[in-house]
């Protein structure tokens, strides 16, 4: 029997594995979103109960329902009223606005800033030289002017109505005969009223501006304490779903130069 010789070749394969593909994509795409999710939980621990009420509405109803803190406005375009309980954020919020214009805290013991039953009120009180307003004067200086410009541009962003109310301490005005402490206190309400609606307070947000010349002192011990002239800004309370949140304010947009409510 003839041998058949036969020749086998055996091939082997080299080089490279097979291609991983784009598998390595998604999970890093799920790395970062699991990452983001992280990172707004954390802020949502961190942020105030209206923040969270407001991603909350958001997330149950995206469609614009949903409140967007950030404008203090609804899907709707209309503004989400400020609660009694939103009035403490408020303040540290305006403190915390003030320290970045004044770090040095120059002006710390000329604002005063108090919840009350009105709402929240904002003090600037004179010193015996004059902080905000030249001595006799409705002329406001370069710190009114400023610190009016960083309360506008917070307050404006509010639904709630704001009234001014302009004080003076119980010397008698000596600069003419014809204007007193009345006219005074009146004049320089008004004038922080048109600084402030330059710099970001909606026209009809004010409700009252008015002068009381020396009946509400703020010192009635000291009536001739420099701190009795002062400008208040008081941002009311508002009535929310038929409960009173606070009382509100009729507006008159008027300058009242007298002692009546």
């Amino acid at each position: 029997m003839a041998e058949t010789n036969e020749i086998i070749i055996v091939k082997k394969k080299s080089g490279h594995g097979a291609h991983h593909g784009g598998a390595w994509k998604v999970a890093y795409a799920d790395f970062v979103t699991a990452m983001m999710a992280l990172f707004i939980v954390l802020w949502m621990m961190n942020a105030s109960k209206q923040v969270q009420e407001a991603v909350g509405g958001y997330f149950k109803d995206p469609r614009g329902i949903a409140k967007m803190v950030g404008t203090n406005k609804n899907g709707a375009g209309e503004f989400v009223p400020m609660k009694k309980e939103d009035m403490e954020k408020l303040k540290e919020d305006l403190l915390r606005s003030i320290h970045h214009l004044d770090p040095l805290d120059k002006l710390k013991n000329q604002i005063e800033i108090t919840i009350t039953q009105e709402g929240l009120r904002i003090e600037l009180m004179e010193s015996a030289k004059g902080t905000f307003f030249e001595l006799g004067s409705a002329k406001p200086t370069p710190a009114l002017t400023d610190l009016l410009q960083v309360l506008s541009a917070e307050l404006g962003k509010l639904p709630n109505n704001i009234s001014i109310e302009g004080h003076t301490d119980s010397k008698p005005y000596s600069g003419s005969k014809k204007y007193d402490n009345w006219d005074l206190s009146s004049d320089r309400a008004n004038e922080a009223r048109r600084l402030m609606q330059s710099e970001g307070i909606r026209p009809d947000q004010v409700s009252q501006v008015r002068g009381f010349a020396d009946q509400r002192l703020k010192l009635p011990q000291n009536p001739e304490d420099p701190s009795n002239r002062r400008v208040s800004l008081i941002v009311q309370y508002q009535i929310q779903n038929g409960s009173e949140v606070a009382p509100a304010l009729g507006k008159s947009n008027t300058v009242t130069s007298g002692g009546q409510e």
